[in-house]
């Protein structure tokens, strides 16, 4: 009798834990990772993979002929404390939304204005630079300390700050003060918006910054704003028929330094319907050319844009009497951004020019054609006088 008991037992113990599994199996699933990308239409040099409990920002060109990838795991304090994430994996972990930054170039001081942070601001290397009248008025105000030079950064202001994260500037990636910085254990992202190859690329790096604050809706709201005003300026360039020619650039020690055609300059002259008459060409950097091709070729164009650092027609024909002998500087047709500065300096261009193209468009366009944007007032380029 006992063993028969026993039998009915296991029999019943049997068949209750094959349903427990059976019920387990039904009401608590698997937890699946659904994977989702940030929409970029145009940058090239970064990607942004969201996994639910974080994300994974990817660096992939950081500057020019770059071997590596640079990968960080953007994760909120609240996901922190309940994910567990491999630190070999990545090359920083980062909470989000961070609350102190360095930045290292005048480039990056646009998208922590219009993302509304520029408080988060700590430190930058040569702050003379910065031009923006809300970000000037906190390095007054002793609020963001001076850092040095970008090539060799003061390491020991910048640790004594402790960001959340140096957004570095670098041309290979052997910077000796951001080694020392990553090996205290503050992350280093490099930011790669300089080597985009279109200026709606550039721009679109906003999206850089909005994935560390934590901003991204808002970030992808601001460059369609940006990408709709370029549009829109390109559009009115082409109902216009006539195409005045363009040079650029001026000599520096026997070379004549001006944008290859396949640059983000030639890109706006194209998008402003002007004739650029170095459009046909290829180059990874600016062209190098002498005084005599470029006479020979670009003597009688209409407009000239962007003489080097000169900030006079004075200026020109001193360091070069031949200047005088081009149509455009007869013409008094010679356009430069190096005289719109800020209080201390700064080029507005170095600063902004970057994150709104459709301003530097919207202004190329007022010069080249100036009955198109009747009541536009331009931004960066003013006429030599």
């Amino acid at each position: 009798m006992l063993q028969k008991h026993l039998l009915i037992y296991i029999s019943i113990f049997v068949l209750l834990f094959t349903n427990c599994k059976e019920d387990g199996a039904k009401t608590k699933p698997l937890p699946n990772v659904i994977e989702t990308n940030l929409n970029l239409n145009y940058a090239k040099g970064f990607s942004i993979k969201d996994n639910g409990n974080f994300k994974v920002l990817t660096i992939t060109n950081p500057w020019p002929k770059a071997d590596k990838n640079y990968r960080y795991a953007l994760i909120t304090k609240e996901n922190a404390a309940k994910t567990t994430l491999n630190k070999d994996e990545f090359n920083g972990i980062i909470t989000i939304p961070i609350q102190n930054i360095v930045v290292t170039s005048t480039t990056h001081i646009p998208a922590l204005e219009l993302l509304n942070e520029v408080e988060t601001l700590v430190g930058f290397p040569g702050t003379d630079y910065v031009s923006s009248i809300k970000t000037r008025q906190r390095i007054d105000d002793g609020l963001v300390r001076e850092l040095g030079k970008n090539e060799g950064l003061n390491t020991e202001v910048l640790l004594s700050i402790n960001p959340d994260v140096v957004v570095g500037f670098g041309v290979d990636g052997k910077s000796k003060s951001l080694n020392t910085i990553k090996k205290a254990n503050i992350p280093v992202i490099y930011n790669g918006d300089w080597v985009e190859k279109s200026p709606l690329a550039k721009a679109e790096w906003i999206k850089f910054f909005g994935a560390l604050y934590d901003k991204e809706q808002q970030a992808d709201s601001i460059f369609k704003s940006i990408e709709t005003s370029y549009k829109d300026a390109k559009q009115l360039a082409k109902t216009v028929t006539n195409q005045p020619t363009v040079i650029s650039g001026a000599l520096h020690k026997d070379v004549w330094y001006l944008p290859s055609g396949t640059s983000t300059e030639a890109q706006l002259l194209k998008d402003a319907n002007l004739n650029y008459l170095y459009a046909d060409t290829e180059a990874a950097g600016s062209l190098a050319l002498n005084f005599e091709s470029v006479f020979a070729k670009a003597k009688q164009a209409n407009l000239w844009l962007s003489p080097s650092y000169y900030s006079s027609m004075d200026e020109l024909k001193e360091a070069n009497p031949h200047y005088t002998q081009f149509d455009a500087f007869k013409n008094n047709q010679v356009y430069s951004f190096t005289n719109a500065t800020g209080a201390t300096g700064g080029v507005l261009y170095y600063e902004t020019g970057f994150a709104r193209p459709d301003l530097v468009l919207k202004d190329i366009i007022k010069i080249g054609h100036p009955e198109l944007l009747k009541d536009y007032k331009p931004y960066f380029f003013k006429v030599l006088k």
